[in-house]
């Protein structure tokens, strides 16, 4: 059945873990949706969660979900704030979204300890210091 199904391949589309800012107690994050097509994106919906081991024992966040709405072409929306905390953790971002009534999916994952200052590069259209998953795969 799964075999029948159309393999919608999602490009131009990123998630990017964003540096906004820092204090000398702080760094602040946030993440980002990224529409890098030259077309909107409809009705997307985000969903996260986080997952891994933390001083020895298994954690799981709270599943988020996230509904966007529209993103236009060459444009970003914002999906949450993430606090440095759970950056041991793999940091999951599964998102929908249709474009002309056809529905698209991928799963974005941020590795334990990915998102460090040494990966940092600038987000296209965002403009600031980021960590970027997706694109032109």
């Amino acid at each position: 059945m799964k075999a029948d199904l159309p393999e919608n391949i999602v490009k131009d589309i990123m998630i990017a873990v964003v540096l906004e800012g820092e204090t000398v107690e702080t760094k602040n994050w946030t993440v980002y949706v990224i529409n890098d097509k030259n077309v909107a994106i409809q009705n997307v919906l985000i969903s996260s969660k986080g997952y891994g081991e933390k001083d020895g024992r298994q954690v799981t966040t709270t599943t988020l979900r996230h509904f966007i709405g529209n993103i236009e072409a060459k444009s970003f929306d914002r999906v949450e704030a993430i606090d440095e905390q759970v950056f041991g953790l793999t940091n999951e971002y599964w998102l929908s979204f249709y474009i002309d009534n056809i529905i698209y999916d991928k799963k974005y994952i941020f590795l334990p300890e990915s998102i460090v200052d040494g990966n940092l590069t600038k987000v296209p259209l965002v403009n600031k210091p980021g960590v970027i998953i997706g694109g032109n795969e």
